[in-house]
């Protein structure tokens, strides 16, 4: 059975290639088998999350803890293990990394979206510091046209480490001191935290696109309500989004006005006024990514 640590994963694919897989996926009209994904209570107000998926080729379960009181010792908060086993046979795969799998599908599933809605020009404000930051970091500069680089983050010491993060990589990340105004110039923002209030004031750019991908939970938001109300809002996963999208259930979204990244993808959005990209994660978007990092072409890049 192949055995592939988070380096090996990045270095079996591109967040384009599964940014496409997904956009394959979501036009199929053979979609994958996934039931919804189911959240078990841990001690200390941690929580295991199962979910499983299957086609015609692969059987994927991808099984993660969440303890964010983790980050006060230097643990991990997310921490699993994603299972690959042959589809027709059961025999196993593959065992990856959870953690390595979540931030590439997330940060791929964000730049599907971006391509397909469209981006203007301008600053891309970074709100959070932590493993989902670092992959939209690398996922947007790697699919998308060069600009200007804000991050803000509560944790200093997290912010710090973001920009040396960035440094070895060749992108320049500048602390967003006066975020007011790094809102309001910005084109992109991208939040990636567990906040419960609101992490960036309604005072965005007409033409802004929001990437909303933080708040996976009901008592969590990141997104102003005034915002979300005025935005036109795609989500990954509409049931999903109905039962843990933070943002959108605080702000008594219209569900009927939603649309559902499948949409997006085969028929295209309005692209007026504000655009709020929510994701909340699914399975398919695991067995995606899982099956890239098997497929033939998958050597190290």
């Amino acid at each position: 059975m192949l055995i592939l640590d988070a380096r090996q994963i990045r270095q079996r694919t591109t967040y384009g290639r599964v940014a496409e897989a997904i956009a394959d996926l979501l036009r199929s009209d053979s979609p994958p088998v996934a039931p919804p994904r189911q959240v078990i209570p841990l001690p200390s107000g941690g929580a295991m999350l199962v979910m499983p998926v299957a086609d015609e080729q692969c059987a994927v379960v991808k099984t993660v803890t969440v303890h964010l009181e983790n980050a006060r010792s230097g643990r991990p908060a997310i921490q699993g293990q994603v299972l690959v086993l042959h589809a027709r046979s059961g025999t196993s795969l593959a065992l990856l990394d959870g953690p390595a799998i979540t931030a590439l599908r997330t940060a791929a599933v964000s730049l599907l979206a971006a391509r397909t809605w469209g981006i203007p020009e301008g600053p891309l404000l970074m709100i959070g510091a932590g493993q989902q930051a670092q992959a939209h970091l690398e996922a947007l500069t790697e699919g998308l046209p060069p600009r200007d680089i804000w991050c803000s983050s509560v944790r200093p010491e997290s912010m710090n480490a973001l920009v040396a993060w960035g440094d070895e990589r060749g992108l320049r990340i500048r602390l967003a001191a006066d975020l007011g105004q790094v809102v309001r110039d910005a084109a992109v923002i991208v939040t990636a935290t567990t906040s419960k209030s609101p992490v960036i004031p309604d005072v965005v750019r007409d033409d802004v696109l929001v990437l909303a991908v933080g708040a996976f939970r009901p008592d969590m938001q990141e997104i102003p309500p005034s915002l979300v109300e005025r935005s036109t809002i795609v989500v990954d996963d509409l049931a999903g989004a109905r039962h843990e999208a933070g943002d959108l259930l605080q702000a008594r979204v219209d569900w009927n006005t939603v649309l559902t990244l499948r949409e997006l993808v085969q028929s295209g959005a309005p692209a007026h006024g504000p655009r709020l990209f929510k994701s909340v994660g699914h399975a398919f978007w695991d067995l995606a990514a899982a099956k890239l990092c098997l497929s033939p072409a998958a050597r190290p890049l």
